[in-house]
């Protein structure tokens, strides 16, 4: 690992130099930088494909995308060392959970956190996903909290060392689950198993995506489906988002089994609905290049604007705020427009950070916080999105609410939407428009395709999974390819937006406070997610994990999950007559590492397994830990 390097200041001409000694234009956040990573590469490879999508250099020489400069296959945590021409030195640590918890890989974490038992609810039984999602989603949160760091020392505070928790970030992916499950009243619909994807007569196994009641009755009508089970089947459909199962009445799935794909297409056009064929990962390697596009963009804003009639700003934070160590962005203000969870997921993560969030709803307040069930009258789900944000009520349809939003963004230091394409250009409220009255603006846009999908269809979660092949790495061979019903991309999405929208911050700092556009995607975040699958397809190998895999082991009274390593040989013991807590004994006993899986979602306030605190909101919600630490 490289020594501690003296601090520069991070403005132009920072240090950063062309060959010729002359200072070098700062075109990435982390230009200039360059950075040691050593650990396993289940815990670094994302870290280090987004270090060096940012700029950073590997000092050992071009790592290339997804590995490490250096690493130790036995250890068990990730350590990076970041330091260059802008920051002084800066370290970041992985780590799987506490230490001798019981946390000890991929699969083990999805036991503690609640992942398994949650993705195994539309399967009935608790389930593994095949993917690492736990240890990429850390990934990107460490390269968040760098992020984060160097944006507060470049304020003049900031802390020097970030560590990265997998089971903090596991209990983020399903703190929504998390805090319904605690509240104070029960879920509004069966927590079932069931859901989609359907499939048509002629055996295309596909999605289908609508918000609108009307849609959803017209498209099974003109399938002959029944109108009872078209009644009954809504509700469920429109919270699967929310419970991650959807038990539909089996007379839906036989209605679209008796009418070819050609027909269904049809219907879901006439009805104002949207389906999409489950491409394969094949497919997805076909059409995307070796290496894929970065999962977000940034692209500064032109100097200048049309003039309005608000004054132009140029803020860089609250004047005279230093930022705490643990809290890198306090005096700066996020100006968020989210709704769902992609975009209010991005601005709570920056809150967490220390960011004022003012959140923008429709007049009336958000119809999601009567979504329930309820803590305090306010619905569990969105607090455990946007507690801790102020709001404010505008109209965008009316012009004197825009020119309102306006005068906000232009005293904001990052705006932050997920509104449907095109719509911020028809409203004058993208990014050249407010970039107009404030030239220092983080405008940051978090979509479904990136404009990267010529033939897409609509940009929700379970679409972008059944078009780029995620349902079939999520599962083992020898089982259908389906979507998670559990939000992967949604949530890795708006982690995706939090990171874009610090690595703007940061551009803006070393930039002289010159505005940039980040844009996100849940196409980038699937990228993210798949990349080790895809390098699988494209070396001829099979991308799929083999049959069974992560699939948690009945006991008596529950279920346990043995490491990846330990699975094959943990299979061999019947467990089945064993109360969980013996099951685990006998497995260690031979030397196996397992977990007991978690399925009682409130219980894991007192799970002594994990690294940090579960408590309780001001309405009485559970809330998940910060997924960094900051020293």
């Amino acid at each position: 690992m490289a020594s501690p390097a003296t601090r520069h200041s991070t403005r132009p001409g920072d240090g950063t130099r062309r060959s010729d000694g002359s200072p070098a234009e700062v075109r990435r956040p982390l230009d200039g930088l360059s950075y040691d990573l050593a650990g396993p590469p289940a815990l670094t490879h994302v870290a280090a494909d987004h270090l060096r999508r940012l700029g950073a250099r590997p000092r050992g020489g071009d790592a290339g995308a997804g590995t490490s400069s250096g690493t130790h296959p036995g250890a068990d945590a990730g350590e990076i060392v970041l330091e260059g021409a802008g920051p002084a030195y800066l370290t970041g640590r992985i780590v799987w959970g506490a230490a001798g918890a019981g946390v000890e890989d991929e699969a083990t974490a999805q036991a503690a956190t609640g992942v398994m038992g949650v993705h195994g609810r539309r399967h009935g039984a608790p389930r593994g996903l095949g993917t690492d999602y736990l240890a990429c989603a850390t990934g990107v949160l460490t390269v968040q909290g760098l992020l984060a760091a160097l944006v507060g020392r470049a304020r003049g505070g900031g802390a020097r060392h970030v560590t990265t928790a997998v089971d903090r970030a596991g209990l983020l992916t399903v703190a929504q689950y998390l805090a319904a499950a605690g509240a104070d009243e029960p879920e509004a619909v069966e927590l079932a198993p069931g859901g989609p994807p359907f499939l048509s007569a002629d055996d295309v196994v596909f999605e289908l995506e609508t918000l609108d009641p009307g849609a959803w009755a017209a498209f099974w009508r003109a399938l002959d489906a029944p109108t009872e089970a078209i009644r009954a089947g809504w509700r469920p459909f429109q919270f699967r988002y929310a419970t991650a199962c959807a038990p539909l009445p089996p007379e839906l799935h036989r209605a679209t089994r008796t009418h070819p794909m050609g027909r269904i297409g049809q219907a879901a056009e006439a009805a104002g609905a949207e389906v999409c064929r489950l491409r394969t990962l094949a497919e997805r390697a076909r059409e995307e290049a070796a290496g894929g596009a970065d999962p977000w963009s940034l692209r500064p804003l032109r100097r200048g604007g049309t003039p309005t009639s608000t004054p132009t700003a140029t803020p860089t934070g609250t004047p005279g705020e230093v930022p705490g160590g643990d809290r890198p962005l306090e005096g700066i203000t996020v100006l968020e427009a989210g709704r769902r969870i992609q975009a209010p997921l991005a601005a709570h993560l920056l809150g967490r950070l220390g960011a004022r969030v003012i959140r923008v709803e429709p007049p009336g307040g958000d119809p999601l916080r009567g979504m329930p069930p309820a803590c305090s009258g306010v619905s569990a789900r969105w607090l455990a999105l946007n507690r801790g944000k102020e709001a404010v009520e505008i109209d965008i349809k009316a012009a004197a609410d825009r020119r309102r939003l306006r005068e906000l963004a232009a005293q904001a230091d990052v705006f932050l939407h997920n509104w449907a394409p095109g719509k911020a250009a028809a409203l004058e409220l993208d990014a050249e428009h407010l970039a107009a009255a404030n030239r220092s603006l983080v405008y940051a846009y978090t979509g479904g395709w990136a404009d990267r999908i010529a033939d897409a269809p609509m940009g929700t979660d379970f679409m972008v999974q059944a078009r780029t092949g995620v349902g079939e790495a999520v599962h083992p061979a020898g089982e259908p390819p389906v979507p998670s019903l559990m939000t992967l991309l949604d949530v890795l999405g708006g982690l995706h937006g939090a990171e874009a929208v610090l690595a703007g911050l940061l551009l803006r700092e070393r930039t002289g406070g010159r505005g940039v556009r980040v844009d996100s995607s849940l196409l980038g975040a699937a990228d993210t997610l798949l990349a080790p699958a895809l390098r699988r397809v494209r070396q001829g190998l099979d991308p799929r994990p083999a049959a069974g895999f992560r699939h948690p082991l009945r006991t008596a009274d529950g279920w346990i999950a043995p490491s990846d390593a330990s699975a094959a040989a943990a299979a061999a013991h019947d467990l089945r007559g064993l109360c969980t807590e013996e099951a685990l004994h006998r497995l260690r006993s031979h030397g196996l590492t397992a977990t007991a899986v978690t399925t009682d979602l409130p219980g894991l306030r007192h799970d002594p397994r994990l690294s940090g605190p579960i408590g309780r909101d001001a309405h009485g919600a559970l809330a998940v830990p910060d997924p960094w630490s900051f020293a």
